[in-house]
């Protein structure tokens, strides 16, 4: 029994780490803690977890018959304590200047973390569902982080409110699939829901459309995606980064085990649900995020338009398709990640109006930052040399190659539409003189050092990303 629990060993670093930052935090007078040990702690932990997620690679495994171990997992294991070891170094001056219980705050992003893995690797719908809800929850909270900001505890009562709601309509559609298919186990399900004796088709079809609402409440795509402006706009930085990042990625991973599984025999009756929040998403996203001129509003929805090109490989389920999925998806997350950190440290030496022409000639006084901003947006675009243009051509060569070239040609016009929003922010660091008196700041080595890791990442991807290709491969391959 003690060597199963060693398969466990990541998590259980997470939440070590989670608890000794909440208790520390709690008794931090009487221990003599100061607010900057918890910075240092929390990447510790995220860094420990992802080397120990290394050892597991090829591992395949199911524990307590409710939990998978094997490459998938390994995956998302090293992609999200990569994200929070990025994340927390790259803002703890933004932390420690603008939260206000920076404790608390980071023990939420490890249980967040913690609870994103769980949701993907579980195997079995109540233990999913605890990893969502302790996703959730940690994510309502940190929302409102902020010191004396109204705006960020209207952002967090607006996110509990329609994220309840996401999570009640998912958990009745998850209830309707459990009993049109008699089992919450994956493997028990799949198999049900292949017997067309066994199942209770017209129950399932109405489980699989509060299903997938839920699901677009999560993923912010459209017509569900009303909260994310909101919440991205009130929430901290480095929160809007995870919600933007991590919690994108965890149900995405999630769908990859729960769609190629237990949905796999009746793909029939959920594809044209998927098809529909794909365009959607990517249309409305990508047009809604021309007329913003907050970058977090207009980030926002360049997040609601990207997650609708990822949900472009699932009407067509294959290995190829899902692999070539996750890879675009790392490629994101780095791109979007290396953003708002820089965005995180401008906002941490000057006052966070959140306008696109607050970055008026960022070039001018910090071309490094400056750059990798650009670099950034170009590659959200799908701009050659960057990771966004290899992660695309590779994911749409997939779709197809699966018959869905209509499908493509809405997501490269798209492609093209974003290039305009993105050359506004563009725009403003390079054609315009600064007319600020004093703008001269320094941002923190641990900033420009992250800010640096990401964007060599950024180009290894875009320039030379088969490994990562190959590694999606392997991750993807067990599902099928």
């Amino acid at each position: 029994m003690i060597s199963k629990y060693l398969y466990l060993l990541p998590e259980i670093i997470l939440l070590t780490t989670g608890l000794l930052v909440l208790f520390l935090d709690a008794f931090s007078k009487e221990l003599d803690v100061g607010r900057r040990i918890f910075g240092p702690l929390t990447i510790f932990g995220a860094l420990s977890a992802g080397l120990v997620s290394l050892l597991f690679l090829g591992e395949e495994k199911i524990l307590f018959n409710i939990y998978s171990v094997d490459n998938l997992t390994s995956y998302f294991r090293i992609l999200l304590c990569g994200i929070l070891f990025l994340l927390v170094l790259g803002t703890q001056e933004y932390n420690e200047k603008r939260i206000q219980h920076v404790g608390e705050y980071y023990f939420l992003l490890l249980a967040a973390t913690l609870g994103g893995i769980v949701m993907v690797a579980g195997v079995e719908l109540l233990t999913i569902y605890v990893g969502l809800e302790l996703l959730s929850f940690s994510l309502y909270v940190a929302t409102s982080s902020l010191i004396n900001d109204k705006k960020s505890g209207e952002a967090s009562l607006k996110y509990v409110l329609i994220g309840g709601v996401g999570s009640a309509i998912l958990l009745y559609g998850l209830s309707m699939i459990y009993g049109a298919s008699q089992s919450t186990f994956y493997e028990v399900i799949q198999v049900n829901l292949a017997n067309p004796e066994i199942i209770n088709l017209e129950l399932l079809i109405l489980g699989l459309i509060f299903f997938f609402a839920g699901i677009g409440f999560k993923l912010s795509a459209v017509p569900f995606h009303m909260w994310a402006p909101d919440v991205y706009e009130g929430a901290p930085t480095p929160i809007t980064a995870f919600l933007s990042t991590s919690s994108k990625a965890i149900v995405i991973g999630f769908l990859f085990r729960f769609l190629a599984g237990p949905l796999l025999p009746v793909m029939e009756y959920w594809q044209w649900l998927i098809l529909t929040l794909s365009v959607l998403t990517m249309i409305a996203g990508n047009l809604i995020a021309i007329q913003q001129s907050n970058i977090k509003r207009m980030l926002a929805y360049s997040s609601v338009g990207q997650i609708g090109y990822i949900l472009m490989a699932f009407p067509s389920l294959s290995s190829e398709t899902l692999s070539a999925a996750l890879f675009h998806l790392t490629g994101y997350l780095v791109t979007n990640l290396l953003i708002f950190i820089v965005v995180a440290l401008f906002y941490t030496k000057h006052d966070e109006t959140q306008m696109i022409d607050d970055f008026r000639a960022l070039s001018d006084r910090q071309p490094f930052l400056a750059l990798a901003l650009s670099a950034g947006l170009f590659s959200l675009a799908g701009m050659p040399l960057f990771a966004g243009f290899f992660t695309k051509f590779i994911l749409f060569q997939s779709v197809v190659q699966n018959g869905y070239l209509w499908l493509v040609v809405i997501a490269v016009t798209m492609s093209t539409v974003s290039l305009y929003y993105y050359l506004q922010v563009i725009k403003q660091m390079y054609l315009y003189d600064d007319d600020k008196e004093d703008s001269k700041w320094s941002p923190s080595l641990s900033g420009i050092f992250t800010t640096g890791i990401l964007f060599f990442f950024m180009i290894f991807l875009g320039i030379y990303g088969t490994p990562f290709y190959a590694f999606a491969e392997k991750a993807t391959m067990i599902l099928f």
